[in-house]
């Protein structure tokens, strides 16, 4: 039975109570404890920086050469904060509200309304930290629209959003490192959990330069590493990303939940050529201003400019009146698809929309969509070589985001005792689909304001771990680590990793992607063990494991996702519902849009690894709603 920890009483006080209920660390006895942290993104670099002012000693472990270069430099468009700076209606509860409706209503509502309530805080924060988000003409802090909202509260720095939040928070976190409480090692990269009866105590990692070994323990183990979108190989994710601590801790006792929902962003530059290995997104805040269109007549092929305002089909704004561009990313997306589908695509593939600003241009003048998006436009001419300031941009839905994670409770800790996991790495705020600007905010929220408070619980309770590095269980989880990187280097077989993972990826989009139905899924669980078999027997690692070896550090990740991928195709299967971006097209209501089913799958999906040759166990946590109306989506 999965016990989530929800603090009694009316959801606007349970977070306060919480708080005053939960067991405390005495400041003199938080230099006692010691805790890893496992990435240096938003979640990871902001946790390890606010335990460490706490006074607990840090270890934080980053898989990159910089904390910098972490992942979330690369969200560009905003975090959404409930300030009602506006004055247009926004509150807590307004952005709790859309944010369980944009997750089609699978989110736990008392993390949903905790996340809304320390959103405001988030902001000020940033602001104290030095983040330059943009500001109106007599200085006060700017906001702009995202999807699934009919307000404006998405704070926003340019394009430029997740980076310089980034470098907020890194400089918060270096802060601490020259004081020397938090212990920095960089180019590490956690390849197992250690557990010594039944509670989580440390971590096996990789030194990627010199390819050795390392075992670190502490009293409780933090994971911020990310989502698992490049198990697709093509994705808007840096090629760094991957599923390997989480499933390595998943299959130390881990439950894994929802690992089905990935979101599909609407408005990415198209694929180009078989050979591509990354995507690149575009912010979702450039619909605030861009209009999506195709044109009205199949097999079009006239330039953008050529083809009049009759012949265009503004296919957003005609179905979705309320909300237009703005509709959320899961249904934008689908409905991109549908009109490539359909013979209405442009370019070359015809498997693109387009993202259009002459009205904008036009309507404010090109100078200020310039301040507004100005390093999208140059990325997107970079990449394309098309002047969007002349040109429609063109767009097509790529894999971005992954709400599935760990499981876990109100504290942000697993099933697994001392295993806390933070940001994209767990499944807990979003439901079946994430909200633009919600990324940043969960992430934050998180690292600042929650593990901050409930760590402190955990460790009143269980107090020390006595587990040291020569312990038996710390010696045979490394010895199974360096078996694992021995059997890969030794595979010298005909195939490159890449071509195993491009494969594993066009099963994935194919049977698996943005729509989904059962006699896919069910030839993607023939097809996915067949290549992991294929895999360990012909793939072909080159180098030795001592040394600097990209090309087995991606072998390593391929394998974790070709075992990760067949628990999602399961998971896919197993819900025989549509929600979010879960669309199942055997459950679509009449005009295509996704239809639930309440009353079996109104659950968390949480899943426990059994074993490589025995089946994962489902474990179901009910999901209730006390405080919004679970009732169809609708945008219109």
């Amino acid at each position: 039975m999965l016990e989530s920890h929800i603090p009694s009483g009316p959801i606007a006080d349970k977070w306060s109570k919480h708080k005053f209920e939960m067991k405390l660390v005495n400041p003199a006895n938080k230099r006692k404890y010691n805790i890893i942290v496992v990435g240096t993104g938003l979640a990871g670099a902001s946790a390890a920086a606010s335990l460490s002012e706490m006074g607990y000693r840090v270890q934080n472990f980053c898989i990159q050469d910089s904390p910098r270069r972490a992942h979330s430099i690369a969200a560009q468009g905003g975090i959404n904060a409930a300030k009602n700076y506006q004055n247009d209606g926004d509150s807590v509860h307004r952005l709790f509200y859309d944010t369980v409706k944009g997750g089609d209503y699978r989110s736990r509502e008392a993390n949903v309304h905790r996340l809304a309530e320390v959103s405001v805080n988030i902001i000020d924060q940033c602001v104290a930290q030095g983040v330059p988000f943009a500001r109106e003409y007599g200085g006060y802090l700017a906001n702009r629209s995202f999807g699934g909202a009919q307000v404006s509260r998405t704070f926003y720095a340019r394009g430029q959003t997740g980076q310089q939040l980034l470098l907020g928070a890194y400089s918060a976190l270096m802060k601490e490192v020259a004081r020397k409480n938090v212990q920095l090692f960089t180019r590490r990269e956690m390849l197992d959990l250690i557990v010594v009866d039944n509670r989580a105590v440390g971590i096996v990692c990789r030194n990627l330069v010199s390819g050795k070994i390392e075992t670190h323990t502490a009293d409780a183990v933090i994971l911020a590493t990310g989502g698992y979108g490049n198990v697709y190989y093509l994705s808007t994710n840096a090629m760094a990303c991957n599923v390997t601590a989480a499933w390595r801790a998943h299959r130390r006792g881990a439950f894994f939940a929802n690992p089905c929902y990935t979101q599909i962003h609407p408005t990415c530059i198209p694929v180009h050529g078989d050979y591509q290995s990354k995507l690149t997104l575009m912010s979702e805040s450039l619909r605030n201003d861009g209009r999506i269109w195709v044109p009205r007549s199949k097999g079009d092929k006239r330039s953008p400019e050529e083809i009049p305002e009759s012949d265009r089909l503004y296919y957003l704004e005609e179905k979705y009146p309320s909300f237009g561009n703005l509709v959320p990313r899961d249904v934008a997306s689908r409905n991109a698809k549908e009109w490539c589908d359909k013979g209405h695509g442009v370019g070359a593939t015809g498997m693109a929309v387009y993202l259009d600003f002459r009205d904008a241009i036009d309507r404010d003048g090109r100078d200020v969509i310039d301040g507004k998006y100005g390093n999208l436009f140059q990325m997107y001419e970079r990449i394309t070589d098309d002047d969007p300031f002349k040109l429609p941009m063109m767009m097509y839905p790529a894999v971005h985001y992954t709400m599935g994670g760990l499981w876990v409770d109100y504290n942000l800790m697993s099933n697994l005792p001392g295993l806390h996991v933070l940001g994209e790495a767990n499944f807990s705020d979003h439901g079946a689909n994430r909200l633009g600007a919600s990324a940043l905010m969960q992430g934050l929220a998180d690292g600042y304001f929650v593990i901050p408070c409930t760590i402190g619980d955990f460790l009143a309770k269980a107090g020390p771990s006595k587990v040291k590095e020569g312990h038996a269980a710390v010696r045979a989880a490394e010895k199974e680590a360096q078996e694992r990187i021995d059997r890969l280097v030794h595979s010298k077989g005909s195939r490159a990793v890449d071509d195993f993972h491009r494969e594993l990826g066009k099963i994935m989009w194919d049977k698996c992607g943005m729509a989904r139905n059962a006699a896919g899924l069910k030839e993607a669980l023939q097809e996915i063990p067949r290549l992991r078999q294929e895999f360990w027997e012909d793939v072909n690692v080159t180098g030795s494991p001592g040394t600097f070896n990209q090309v087995l550090e991606r072998a390593g990740r391929v394998a974790d996702f070709l075992e990760y991928g067949e628990l999602m195709c399961r998971d896919a299967l197993e819900r025989d519902e549509s929600c979010g971006g879960h669309f199942r097209e055997e459950h679509q209501t009449e005009d295509g849009e996704a239809l639930r089913n309440d009353d079996k799958f109104c659950h968390v999906a949480a899943w426990e690894f059994t074993g490589e040759t025995t089946a994962p166990v489902l474990h179901q946590e009910p999901l209730t709603y006390e405080n919004v109306k679970l009732t169809q989506r609708s945008y219109k």
